[in-house]
């Protein structure tokens, strides 16, 4: 009996965020070892559908950086990366496009719909989706062409919308193209970011292989911008973890309400974030909740 009650208290405690949240959006960035682990990538597909279902809008957008790199290894092509970005000619161009569109998205589609969902997989060159900007990578004075990597210029959230308003949970894989019609690949954080700006989510949640933002070995629950940056000086947060934090840190300024670093190792991890007092991971946000 006793195993029933902690079920019906842990339902007790998931009603008030289902109230809460009934209605919004979420865009979850799903990637790391989430995307590897058969049992977390189950969990993960339940999670979105158990989403919907109570009246949430999940938006996933989806990385496939080792997938990528398995392929080039396969065809004997080498991966080269500039300050973390992976340059990326057109040969690598078209390998990333093939991996992303039509390899993991649509594992990622029929894993969701396998347990009851109904999933749509995007890139975003559906719909004029994501319009990309090229970068180059910084070496001091000097502008390197790293290829066919773009950064988010505009998100046309309508296709989203659409796919929201029949009941679908829209998947996209972070393939933006300019107005010439050039396809980039774009970080997925950073699309994440991007389309959670245009589509004034409630919130952002980017799945990762660590626990959260730590200092030492205390993990930050909650941390406004100015305590993020102050974190960056300090180089308490450092390497892969400032883009991530900076997507958030932009997603805050633009109109997101909350965004969150989780650890996606662990098993329903999102609805861990959303549903529990506790959550897990850690949080960004304008400024903290008053007591």
């Amino acid at each position: 009996m006793l195993k029933y009650i902690e079920k019906i208290n842990t339902l007790i405690e998931s009603f008030p965020y289902i109230k809460k949240f009934y209605g919004k959006t979420f865009v979850i960035k799903y990637g790391g070892n989430a995307m590897v682990d058969e049992k977390l990538k189950r969990a993960f597909a339940l999670d979105m559908v158990l989403l919907k279902y109570v009246g949430i809008r999940p938006v996933i957008v989806h990385g496939g950086g080792p997938q990528i790199a398995n392929l080039l290894s396969r065809v004997g092509k080498e991966s080269v990366f500039q300050n973390g970005l992976r340059v990326t000619d057109s040969e690598t161009m078209d390998i990333a496009e093939m991996v992303l569109v039509g390899q993991v998205n649509k594992e990622i589609v029929n894993m969701i719909n396998m347990e009851g969902g109904r999933a749509v997989g995007l890139s975003g060159k559906d719909a004029n989706l994501i319009l990309a900007d090229k970068i180059y990578h910084q070496d001091g004075e000097n502008q390197i062409d790293i290829g066919h990597v773009g950064t988010v210029r505009t998100v046309n959230p309508s296709i989203i919308e659409t796919l929201d308003r029949e009941n679908y949970i829209p998947v996209i894989a972070p393939i933006g193209v300019n107005e010439k019609g050039q396809t980039f690949n774009i970080n997925a954080d950073t699309a994440a970011g991007k389309i959670a700006e245009a589509l004034n989510a409630e919130k952002l949640i980017l799945l990762t292989d660590i626990e959260g933002i730590k200092d030492g070995d205390t993990l930050i629950s909650s941390a406004t911008i100015a305590e993020i940056e102050e974190l960056i000086v300090r180089k308490v947060i450092s390497g892969g973890m400032i883009p991530k934090t900076r997507c958030c840190t932009s997603a805050i300024s633009n109109g997101v309400h909350k965004t969150s670093i989780i650890d996606g190792r662990v098993e329903h991890s999102v609805l861990l974030e959303v549903f529990t007092d506790s959550g897990i991971g850690s949080q960004i946000v304008l400024e903290h909740d008053e007591e």
